[in-house]
C-alpha cells in the first residue's frame, strides 16, 4: 500500500491554495483572475480559469468544478474556434477532461502539472 500511495496523483488544496495567492480570487459572482490575460498564453489563462473553478469548488465558493466551452471562450476573449482548438489541446494532454454534461474541468493531473510548471512561470512573467 505504501508503495501504491506514491504512484497515486493528490492534490494538497491547502498548499495549492497558497500557491495561487495573487493569481485568483474569489467574490460573489465566482472565481476571478488578478493576472492580466495579456500576461498570459491562451492555455494558461484557460488552465487558471479552470483551476480557479476548481479551487473555488472546493472551498463551497462556487457551485460547480466545471465551466462551459462558451463561458470559457467569453473570459479568454478569442473567437469560439480558438477556445475549441485550445481546449482540445488541452483535453488531448489530459490536463482538462470534458465532462457528461459538455462543460470542461482540470484534471487532477492539469493541477500537479500547474503546481510543477505553470504557477512558478505565471508568477514570473508577473514578477510575483
Amino acid at each position: 500500500f505504501d508503495v501504491a500511495r506514491r504512484l497515486v496523483l493528490r492534490v494538497d488544496l491547502q498548499r495549492l491554495v497558497k500557491e495561487c495567492e495573487g493569481l485568483v480570487a474569489f467574490s460573489r459572482e465566482g472565481a476571478n483572475l488578478l493576472v492580466s490575460k495579456d500576461r498570459l498564453t491562451d492555455n494558461e489563462t484557460l488552465l487558471l480559469w479552470l483551476l480557479a473553478t476548481d479551487i473555488g469548488f472546493r472551498l463551497g465558493l462556487v457551485k460547480g468544478d466545471g465551466v462551459s466551452k462558451e463561458e470559457l471562450q467569453a473570459r479568454l476573449g478569442k473567437t469560439g474556434k480558438i477556445a475549441s482548438t485550445r481546449l482540445g489541446e488541452l483535453v488531448k494532454s489530459g490536463m482538462v477532461v470534458k465532462t457528461a454534461d459538455d462543460k470542461y474541468k482540470i484534471a487532477t493531473f492539469g493541477i500537479v502539472q500547474m503546481q510543477k510548471d505553470m504557477i512558478p512561470r505565471i508568477k514570473a512573467k508577473i514578477g510575483s
